[in-house]
């Protein structure tokens, strides 16, 4: 029998992957996505066999009829506010979608009389709710966010294995440490630097302005998360796991990796605020640090164990940080490429 999976989320850069994931296995995928006057389908649009509903994290009762309507075997919720720097602007925002929203997917279940044989949830965790404990953070590690984002997001996993455990429910949290792709958005840190060295080699920018350099993530590539939560799901009981590569890095390695896959080398002078990167071949500076970028209490270092995983998963990935830098390279630089080749042929 075919599988019905809802991925709310599903414009996003989790969801378009983990969509065409489930679709290869023989899914049936929808996916819910919030009413825009812009369009926000770009990452979605070449997907065929997608089944999309309006609908809003925020709005339980079109959350309760969605699931009635779709009657889903699986549901991925990586609907969220999900920029950790931005959730210090609109703390209200971020608690309502990312802690009270996965409650109301939560509540629906129940109200409809889900049981674990008929309905399995994945919540996404994120690893901001460690925020300062000690790395390396596992599935025993004590919880300290320092984030509206983080709070909200450990509130949703509460509530999680709280449905689970009161009310026999299939739900089961992802604990995911920082995972990246050519499809994460520019406001992202990872992505604003490949997008921005490739604005640099193809010269339309002479620079990259950025915030804590030193601060650690363990970064792997979203496309090994999104297989592992699937594999989450499948498991004989439902369980909270980490998910995450093992190895930590710093901004100013991504930068350096990042650079590195254009030929260029760069040199650092100065300290704190006044810190660059300087291209060692020409001296002209190409990192510079504004302090509109740092966050008004850092996470300095975050640093997964999945041990878990993959005792009882079987799950590892298998990309390394730098294939992972390289593919983000990779497909921004094929982007530039278009603007340059279009932009010729308008001038032509």
């Amino acid at each position: 029998m075919t599988k019905r999976a809802l991925i709310t989320g599903i414009t996003g850069q989790d969801g378009a992957l983990l969509a065409e994931i489930l679709l290869a296995k023989g899914y049936e995928v929808h996916g819910m996505r919030l009413y825009s006057a812009v369009p926000d389908a770009g990452r979605i649009e070449s997907i065929d066999g997608l089944n999309l509903h309006y609908g809003d994290m925020t709005d339980g009762g079109n959350i309760t009829r969605l699931l009635d309507t779709i009657q889903p075997d699986e549901i991925y919720n990586l609907a969220a506010m999900s920029h950790v720097h931005v959730s210090f602007a609109v703390p209200e925002a971020a608690a309502n979608i990312n802690a009270l929203g996965p409650l109301r997917i939560l509540e629906a279940m129940r109200t409809i009389g889900a049981t674990e044989n008929q309905i399995r949830f994945y919540q996404a965790s994120s690893s901001e709710m460690f925020g300062r404990s000690p790395a390396p953070q596992n599935e025993m590690t004590n919880f300290e966010p320092c984030s509206p984002y983080g709070t909200a997001k450990l509130y949703a996993y509460w509530m999680t294995r709280n449905y689970r455990e009161a009310y026999g429910l299939y739900a089961a949290n992802g604990i995911l440490f920082n995972h990246e792709s050519p499809l994460r958005g520019e406001e992202f840190v990872t992505r604003k630097i490949t997008k921005a060295i490739c604005e640099i080699e193809a010269g339309l920018r002479d620079k990259i302005s950025l915030g804590n350099l030193d601060s650690k993530r363990d970064w792997g590539h979203a496309k090994d998360y999104m297989e592992g939560i699937w594999q989450i799901l499948q498991a004989p009981e439902a369980d909270d796991y980490v998910l995450a590569t093992g190895e930590a890095h710093s901004v100013r390695d991504f930068v350096e990796v990042a650079f590195s896959y254009i030929g260029t080398e760069i040199i650092w002078e100065g300290d704190g605020i006044n810190e660059v990167g300087r291209d060692k071949i020409t001296g002209n500076i190409l990192i510079d640090i504004k302090s509109e970028f740092f966050r008004p209490k850092e996470v300095n270092y975050l640093l997964g164990d999945a041990t878990k995983a993959r005792e009882k998963l079987g799950w590892s990935p298998s990309y390394s940080f730098e294939g992972l830098v390289e593919d983000m390279m990779r497909a921004d630089r094929v982007v530039k490429s278009r603007i340059e080749l279009q932009s010729k042929i308008r001038a032509v």
